[in-house]
């Protein structure tokens, strides 16, 4: 059976079953005809169902039937149910953002943003997303603020009343927070699927390739495995005579058992024959 709503700062997600905070995830809630809709502000009334803030969760939740379960019924999701919370928490943030410029929070522009930071006044860094790299970082520097940069220029500019906008910074207070944790939120929904799983051909090349290691690694040596082939590809006519030469030195009919009795030395064959090792007697 499904678990109750729970209580408190966390909520547990109902695909993966991690208890994760509030500011992490997304709520949703059954509207008329049992539509799914996506609560963005946690506020709308109805026994809420909540999910990791991670559009491939989004994704295996619908495949899977997670929402049907949590709700003990069929579920209706609206179509193009990720756009939409893509496009609520992308409004989210630039109501924050202005929320902060009318309670004079927050300051426009390079100057003023690099003001902030050497005075210590600033909490967060609102970058373009579409900004210049090299000017991100030679504002940021060594101040160590945290930096969020998922709005476009157009989108930041529109907050202040113009064209496009680069640099905004944030000063300390609710606001600054809730901005990071609906930029939390949004980029995970924009993320791609993490490829935790590698494709089936490659996974089982892999598992291939590791049992083989395991087996060789715990296989015996055997003392004859260097006259299979030799070191260039040798037949094993050849190989035999080879292993023969160099074995002879440690063990065997030359080893050192045969140092009492006699020497160790080679004997040409007829006809141009390869020498064999013998051994003559003192």
């Amino acid at each position: 059976m499904p678990d109750p709503e729970e209580k408190g700062p966390r909520r547990r997600c109902v695909v993966t079953r991690e208890s994760l905070p509030k500011e992490a995830m997304i709520r949703f809630v059954l509207g008329p005809d049992r539509v799914l809709v996506p609560d963005l502000s946690g506020r709308m009334p109805g026994r809420g169902m909540w999910l990791s803030a991670r559009g491939d969760v989004l994704e295996r939740a619908l495949t899977r039937g997670a929402f049907m379960k949590a709700a003990r019924g069929p579920v209706h999701p609206i179509p193009d149910l990720r756009d939409t919370i893509v496009d609520g928490l992308r409004r989210r943030i630039r109501d924050q953002v202005g929320l902060a410029r009318r309670a004079g929070q927050a300051v426009v522009g390079f100057q003023q943003a690099r003001e902030w930071l050497q005075t210590g006044r600033a909490a967060l860094l609102v970058e373009a997303s579409d900004g210049s790299a090299p000017e991100r970082a030679r504002l940021v520097g060594s101040y160590g603020v945290p930096v969020v940069s998922v709005l476009a220029a157009t989108e930041l500019g529109a907050v202040f009343g113009r064209d496009h906008a680069v640099h905004v910074a944030i000063a300390p207070g609710r606001l600054a927070e809730a901005i990071m944790a609906e930029a939390g939120r949004l980029s995970g929904m924009l993320s791609a699927s993490p490829a935790a799983e590698a494709p089936a051909g490659r996974r089982g090349k892999a598992q291939g390739r590791d049992a083989g290691r395991k087996a060789g690694a715990g296989a015996p040596a055997s003392p004859h495995s260097a006259e299979q082939v030799g070191p260039h590809g040798a037949g094993q006519d050849e190989a035999p005579r080879r292993g023969a030469q160099r074995k002879a030195p440690q063990g065997g009919a030359g080893g050192p058992a045969s140092r009492k009795g006699g020497r160790q030395g080679t004997r040409p064959r007829r006809g141009g024959e390869p020498a064999v090792p013998v051994t003559q007697e003192r």
